[in-house]
């Protein structure tokens, strides 16, 4: 009897062992899930996105005192959520046609102690065309699509993957200048970043993400999708299709007139741009009405909770499995 009331309470053990194992690993499901799907703030999605392309930054023209204050906007973001600074300022700076400008920087190390040398960058570019001939009385072409829009993304991007402090590989966060005076802050740092050696493993650019596509099964088109296979691995590491192909991408040659071609050229590694304005969805490129007021902040809020999975896989595989399609390497 003793020896029946013995192997009873030991499986009674086990089941609770069991039971409590299972339990540990819902919770850490549970976690990583939390962790991973991370909640963006529209709130702070907006008042950015309204700064960035307010009048008192007069279009963030490269070499004006708005860029400069936008400059200083993201800078004290970076500084309050203990974002790195990879040069010995957060600005990497430049000259072009008499004109200084400068690229805004900072760097997020990863806790591995090998994988930290690999490094992701996170791109946009801040700058846009100032003042304008006047269109019923507005001069200021405030850029808020293009491209507060895709800067307030690698910002808040910068923000949520410093709170959760979790990736192998380091990953540099960089808002580019002079990119409409033909892709300048851009070409300036590739070339700066290729003398340092810098083991480039992919680059992931945010242009003109501030309204949704029409009827597509995707959230955002990858320009360059044929070039590499970041696309499909991409979405893989997301759970969702985060990224899909768009035929006027292709056909307008997209992925040579954004800053991630630079990079491309430099490193020959993927360095594609992700965008959401698909020549049918937003009447004022280059416009004087490119205002915050005409784009959908919750698009853009669920453009950046959805990368950020992705981003994170990429900055945790054991090896570097975004690469480029074999007619693109060995360039």
């Amino acid at each position: 009897m003793r020896k029946i009331t013995l192997s009873f309470t030991l499986f009674v053990a086990f089941l609770l062992i069991v039971s409590c194992g299972n339990s540990q690993a819902v919770q850490s499901s549970q976690e990583a899930k939390t962790s991973l799907n991370a909640s963006v703030q529209q709130a702070e999605v907006e008042e950015l996105l309204n700064y960035l392309s307010s009048n008192e930054l007069k279009g963030r023209q490269t070499g004006t005192e708005g860029i400069e204050l936008a400059a200083q906007k993201i800078e004290s973001i970076f500084q309050k959520n203990d974002i790195q600074k990879y040069f010995d300022s957060y600005r990497h700076n430049f000259e072009t046609n008499g004109v200084k400008g400068f690229n805004v920087v900072g760097v997020l190390e990863g806790n591995d102690p090998r994988l930290k040398d690999e490094f992701i960058i996170l791109g946009a570019h801040y700058d846009h065309i100032g003042i304008q001939k006047p269109v019923e009385g507005d001069s200021i072409a405030n850029g808020a699509n293009d491209n507060a829009a895709g800067t307030v993304a690698v910002v808040e991007l910068a923000k949520m993957l410093a709170e959760m402090d979790n990736n192998k590989r380091s990953i540099m966060f960089v808002l580019f200048s002079a990119e409409e005076m033909g892709l300048v802050g851009a070409k300036r740092i590739a070339q700066r970043l290729k003398e340092d050696r810098l083991d480039l493993y992919a680059l992931f650019n945010f242009e003109m993400i501030g309204v949704p596509m029409n009827d597509k099964e995707y959230i955002g088109y990858l320009t360059g999708y044929e070039n590499s296979n970041f696309a499909e691995k991409f979405n893989e590491y997301s759970g969702e299709k985060v990224l899909g192909f768009l035929p006027q991408a292709k056909e307008y040659n997209l992925f040579k007139r954004s800053d991630n071609y630079p990079f491309f050229e430099e490193f020959n590694v993927p360095a594609q741009t992700i965008s959401t304005f698909d020549f049918t969805n937003y009447d004022y490129y280059h416009h004087v009405a490119d205002e915050a007021e005409k784009l959908d902040v919750a698009h853009m809020t669920n453009v950046i909770e959805s990368v950020i999975p992705g981003i994170l896989k990429m900055a945790n595989t054991p090896e570097k499995e975004i690469k480029l399609n074999q007619h693109d390497a060995g360039r």
